[in-house]
């Protein structure tokens, strides 16, 4: 008898316990978790219930995704009105209310990756969706299909320019695609001010915050709030749309969460989840919510406790030992630091995290060297997140503390087709750059690699050609600043995870604001890729970049390198290659043999006439990189081009003088064949 009472006092415990955590459904389609302890969610990915009972979307690990469902499905429609004559699937879809408390942490102050969203879809199975800027539930494939019959609204902390993306601190509503119909930078309307001014907030605040979601059946609109958690919901919502859920929703579906990693280790945190039909969402009490982890080092007091109450002799000895040690260490790992430093601290790295990442800088971490330094493989032990380490010579020619504030700059280039400059360190004689690793190397070794298996296919190669270009246009066009790159090459581009191409080392980029002329500097590049006008002027600008744009398309399409020498020792140039087999009427011979012809001809020669035009040696002949991007995308046509008399060359068309001897050098071959471009239809060419 006494062991039966017992058994259902312990029962009757675990039942009290797990109601705290969750209500069940209620037949209007109602339910509240206070917490996930216990609670019957659906999960898959990454996704898992922490033993204190937040619901974590992600854990840091790199390119996953994960998901997260109330277990029964709802349904959204009323029932069909007899004699209605109608589908069988309802009428429309029943005004919804969904609320939810939400964090995200980050161990950058100012990045994460990519986002979270809340989501009606009626599956809950999401395995074909793809994981970093789709979120984890659309795919390149399904990305706008109107069969997902997909309902979202997203949390996203990268700004992706292919999708529209407003900014990299914003609220979506998507509809059937990640290309949202409505986007508002996260804020609330405060109740006291009447409204009228937005608050900003920052998704990546490492604190809670809570956002409702309204669908009123009656307007179809869909009403998006956000506010801190110690606010109450605001009067005014965040953003509103006029959307018709009927047309998308069907009558039986899931909601739930999802969330998807990339290379920042980022978490996203769910304590929170209310849901009604018909009605307002129920409210959440946030006293009763599970606490988010504790950020930051473990406090070392316990260790002064331990070490405090040492004999004075031990304690001598053990200062000595340590002071010994700290000097040693010292000056194993001194850097230069200054100050004015201070301001730029986010992108500054220690030079011991960075002398652990690479072990050293073990030779077997070396991806690869060169003029301007070697690059070494690492993963940052803090954030278990894999970085190459470019260590450069200190060059004091420009002032130390302008050239860290351009660092600086660079690093807050935000483009899915450049490398991220994650920050640097300065060391005696010597600065270190911190950027993305990539893991499939450079596309140099795809192009003039020696063994077979590493060719290319045409397809790849037109992809990254189109990356790199978009990511060129941003540069030029598209940031606060205009970036002259200065150095774009095939080794300059580097393939991440999914083979996409991104350009990276900006070692040598130049700045410069919007409307003002680039000033004079010395040349710098390589040799095959430096326009013809910088042995006269050493300008840099967006127009010489392009000329090395234009030698990178005929590099890529011809698998050959810019300069090249015979049999004789004598320097053969790409460029009259290309043109003398335009000019006999076979440009198709110098397309990359490689190939075994398995492309698209129209398109490979296209890009051929592309390298030329670009590369030609009057600047203002060449195009812009916003018409490059148009004539690849094929939004504009190419203007005709001709290949005139090759008598006629580049000595005719620019002046000899202020040509140094390093521009002379090249063959004359090269000096008069090339610029024998005559165009019809472009008007200066820009």
């Amino acid at each position: 008898m006494n062991n039966t009472i017992s058994l259902l006092l312990l029962l009757l415990s675990l039942s009290i316990l797990v109601m705290n955590s969750t209500a069940a459904t209620t037949n209007n389609g109602q339910f509240i978790y206070t917490g996930f302890a216990g609670a019957n969610l659906t999960l898959d990915g990454v996704a898992t219930v922490t033993p204190a009972g937040l619901l974590q979307l992600t854990n840091g690990t790199g390119a996953l995704k994960a998901h997260a469902f109330h277990p029964d499905p709802l349904h959204f429609r009323d029932l069909p009105v007899t004699g209605g004559g109608g589908s069988g699937n309802g009428n429309d879809v029943r005004s919804f209310s969904v609320s939810f408390v939400f964090a995200i942490l980050s161990i950058y102050p100012n990045l994460s990756s990519h986002g979270m969203a809340f989501f009606v879809s009626p599956t809950n199975n999401l395995s074909a969706a793809a994981p970093r800027s789709y979120l984890g539930l659309f795919s390149n494939k399904t990305d706008g299909d109107m069969a997902n019959h997909l309902f979202a609204v997203e949390l996203d902390t990268i700004q992706n320019t292919d999708f529209m993306d407003i900014n990299n601190n914003h609220i979506g509503v998507d509809i059937n695609s990640i290309r949202s119909v409505g986007s508002y930078p996260t804020g609330y309307y405060d109740d006291g001010d009447n409204g009228n001014n937005l608050k900003n907030l920052t998704l990546n605040s490492h604190e809670p915050m809570r956002i409702w979601i309204d669908y009123d059946q009656e307007t179809t609109r869909i009403d998006v709030t956000v506010a801190p958690l110690e606010i109450s919901k605001p009067k005014k919502p965040l953003g509103s749309v006029i959307y018709n859920l009927s047309t998308v929703l069907t009558d039986s579906a899931y909601v739930g969460f999802s969330s998807s990693s990339g290379d920042i280790d980022s978490q996203y945190y769910v304590l929170g989840w209310s849901f009604a039909m018909n009605g307002a969402a129920p409210a959440i009490d946030i006293s009763k919510l599970p606490k988010l982890p504790r950020e930051g080092p473990k406090s070392s007091s316990k260790v002064m406790e331990v070490t405090l109450p040492i004999a004075t002799a031990m304690f001598v000895l053990v200062i000595g030992v340590i002071v010994l040690h700290l000097l040693r260490r010292r000056s194993r790992y001194a850097e230069l630091r200054e100050d004015w430093e201070v301001e730029f601290g986010p992108r500054r790295f220690s030079y011991k995290d960075l002398f652990d990442a690479t072990q050293g800088f073990k030779n077997k971490y070396l991806l690869g060297s060169g003029e301007f330094g070697s690059v070494y493989r690492g993963l940052l032990k803090s954030s278990k997140m894999e970085v190459a380490v470019k260590r450069i010579s200190h060059e004091s020619r420009q002032g130390i503390k302008e050239f860290i504030a351009e660092v600086v700059s660079i690093g807050r280039l935000r483009h899915r087709n450049l490398v991220q400059l994650l920050g640097y360190c300065r060391r005696k004689g010597e600065l270190l750059w911190v950027y993305e690793y990539m893991p499939n190397g450079s596309l140099d070794k795809y192009l003039h690699g020696q063994e077979d298996k590493n060719t290319l296919d045409w397809a790849h190669r037109f992809h990254i050609i189109k990356g790199i270009a978009s990511g060129v246009l941003y540069l030029h066009e598209e940031w606060d600043q205009v970036v002259v790159r200065r150095d774009i090459k095939a080794s300059n581009v580097l393939l991440d995870s999914d083979m996409n191409g991104r350009l990276g080392d900006f070692g040598l980029a130049k700045l410069y604001d919007h409307g003002v002329d680039p000033q004079t500097t010395h040349v710098v590049g390589t040799m095959g890729y430096l326009a013809p006008e910088l042995a006269r002027t050493g300008r840099a600008s967006p127009l010489t970049d392009v000329f090395a744009f234009g030698t990178f398309l005929l590099e890529v399409t011809c698998g050959r390198r810019p300069v090249e020498h015979n049999r004789q020792d004598n320097r053969v140039m790409l460029v009259d290659r290309v043109l003398e087999h335009w000019h006999k009427g076979l440009l198709t011979k110098a397309i990359d043999t490689r190939l075994q012809g398995e492309f698209d001809t129209v398109e490979a020669c296209m890009v051929l006439k592309l390298g030329l035009l670009f590369s030609h040696p009057v600047p203002q002949a060449r195009p812009s990189m916003s018409q490059a991007m148009q004539y690849l995308d094929r939004d504009m046509k190419m203007p005709e081009l001709i290949p005139a008399n090759l008598s006629f060359g580049m000595q005719a068309m620019m002046p000899n003088e202020g040509f140094d001897s390093y521009m002379m050098s090249y063959p004359s071959s090269s000096m008069v064949s090339h610029g024998t471009i005559f165009m019809s239809g472009l008007s200066g060419g820009r």
